[in-house]
């Protein structure tokens, strides 16, 4: 009879909730990785103004040439035959920091792209800007080995290995 009552004067009952607190804990828990995970992408950005025209710029190009497919096939003038298999967003490690861009991978090859051009000193001393590219045909892979951040599990990397050994 008290449940009939709580039910129909529109009071909760204990399960139900439970069940709201666990179902609101999920929401949060969901809301705090997405914040993390921008926080995390605008950190590792030089500038937070930069990192954002980086990934309008891209967005645009992306509009412009009709998808991401088209950019790949423009960027690394993709044969006959390359179908590209996958595309996301990604940092590529180097010596003078992450690199934020789009990774590619297509039947033919592994291939990066920068968000963003960088700033390159020529021989005669001019400075150019062009976008940081990265391309590893399959055939010359030896090994890729994943892994993930032992103090941030969520982030997870990859190294791939060529057959004259360089890392990326």
């Amino acid at each position: 009879m008290n449940n009939q009552l709580a039910e129909s004067s529109g009071a909760i009952i204990p399960k139900q909730m439970d069940s709201m607190i666990y179902r609101m804990d999920k929401n949060r828990k969901k809301a705090d990785n997405f914040v993390d995970g921008i926080r995390e992408h605008l950190r590792l950005g030089p500038k937070f103004s930069e990192t954002v025209k980086g990934k309008l710029s891209l967005g645009a190009r992306i509009l412009q040439l009709g998808g991401v497919k088209r950019v790949f096939r423009q960027i690394f003038c993709a044969k006959e035959g390359e179908k590209l298999m996958k595309a996301s967003q990604c940092y590529l490690s180097t010596t003078a920091g992450p690199i934020a861009g789009l990774l590619f991978i297509s039947t033919q090859r592994v291939a990066f792209c920068s968000d963003r051009s960088i700033k390159f000193s020529c021989p005669n001393g001019e400075l150019v800007r062009i976008h940081y590219k990265v391309s590893i045909p399959l055939r010359k892979i030896k090994r890729a080995n994943q892994g993930k951040n032992v103090k941030k599990p969520s982030q997870k990397f990859m190294e791939i290995v060529t057959k004259d050994n360089f890392d990326f």
